[in-house]
């Protein structure tokens, strides 16, 4: 009972996090039933481990059973590179077994570890003694680490409202990875609750970026367009309309699922060309604009230019209107009109050439 009420004590925070991340799954209408299910997965995982993290210390504490302490200090030194597989594996949604592999390898050195301490072993006052490659847990959480990071930066729309989250989840990470180093091991006990919290923030900013993104494309939606314009007006200064041409026509023709690539093919597009302060929306089922804050006019033709180019390695063709002022205090609802209406002509060019 002592044991337990021991356990309670250091991971309450934990606990509660898990029940609000369990909590937030089961409500939340956003992720696919495939996300949702790993997610639930690495819950289980985390809290296991720290039921096993627990013990190890314990046993340590008491200076007992040296043979089952090597047992669970092999569980934590595989598992924790296990776990950032599974945030691979739940939030980036690699294939399992690829991500899977530099864990099985370390599992595995572990394992053997308890009969040869290469990695670990327990000297005869019961305390944990790091072997020769007693780095390599580390290296390895690093290198799922560094990737995770990676991919995760590489996904996303490279805005800033975008960039914070994962900003925060490296921190998270690499704190798990080097305060062991730095404070020593007693830092290991809350190894699972920073996990835990992490990953937890992280869900819950990913849940706030999707109620802002539309679900076919992943640009930012109508209501971000909304939110934007309102609350970021005063340093926009330049507006591209875009719309795309024929989608009516491939609907009619080749049906809806044609259209909805086609719709995203141009979305990808959009990802390759917008840089810093430059926002993507798809505000209409054709209709796409772009926000540019403290632009400056070569700034915004290049980048008109490279959207043109990046459409023209496509099958689809797409109609262009811009708005531009010097003063970034410009009425947005005129700079929006402008950049509609020369979007329009050229629309209405597009067709007098190619028919509809």
């Amino acid at each position: 009972m002592d044991m337990f009420k021991e356990y309670i004590t250091q991971n309450w925070a934990l606990i509660l996090v898990l029940i609000a991340f369990t909590i937030m799954l089961i409500i939340t209408v956003f992720l696919d039933k495939k996300t949702t299910k790993r997610l639930f997965i690495l819950i289980g995982f985390i809290f296991l481990l720290s039921i096993s993290v627990f013990f190890e210390f314990y046993l340590l504490g008491e200076k007992k059973y040296p043979e089952v302490i090597k047992v669970l200090v092999c569980i934590r030194y595989s598992a924790t590179p296990f776990i950032i597989s599974l945030i691979l594996f739940a939030l980036v949604k690699l294939k399992l077994w690829k991500i899977m592999i530099p864990a099985i390898l370390l599992a595995i050195i572990n394992i053997i570890s308890i009969f040869t301490g290469i990695v670990f072993s327990i000297d005869s006052n019961v305390n944990l003694v790091r072997g020769v490659i007693g780095y390599l847990p580390y290296i390895v959480v690093g290198f799922y680490c560094v990737a995770l990071i990676y991919i995760l930066i590489k996904q996303s729309n490279k805005q800033i409202i975008e960039i914070i989250p994962i900003v925060f989840l490296a921190f998270s990470l690499f704190s798990g990875l080097l305060l062991p180093l730095i404070i020593g091991k007693e830092y290991s006990k809350i190894f699972c609750s920073t996990i835990g919290v992490a990953v937890f923030v992280y869900y819950v900013f990913m849940i706030l970026e999707l109620t802002k993104k539309d679900a076919l494309t992943g640009l930012l939606n109508r209501q971000a367009y909304y939110s934007v314009i309102e609350n970021g007006a005063k340093d926009i200064n330049a507006i591209i309309s875009i719309d795309m041409n024929g989608l009516k026509r491939i609907n009619d023709t080749l049906g809806h699922a044609a259209g909805d690539e086609a719709i995203m093919t141009i979305a990808s597009c959009f990802f390759k060309v917008t840089k810093f302060n430059q926002f993507a929306f798809r505000v209409g089922g054709d209709e796409f604009i772009i926000v540019c804050k403290k632009a400056t006019e070569e700034d915004l033709m290049k980048l008109i230019n490279n959207l043109k180019n990046k459409v023209s390695e496509t099958k689809y063709t797409i109609s262009i209107g811009y708005s531009y002022s010097i003063n970034p205090n410009r009425d947005i609802k005129k700079m929006e009109k402008e950049s509609d209406e020369m979007m329009y002509k050229d629309k209405e060019a597009f067709y007098a050439k190619n028919g509809k």
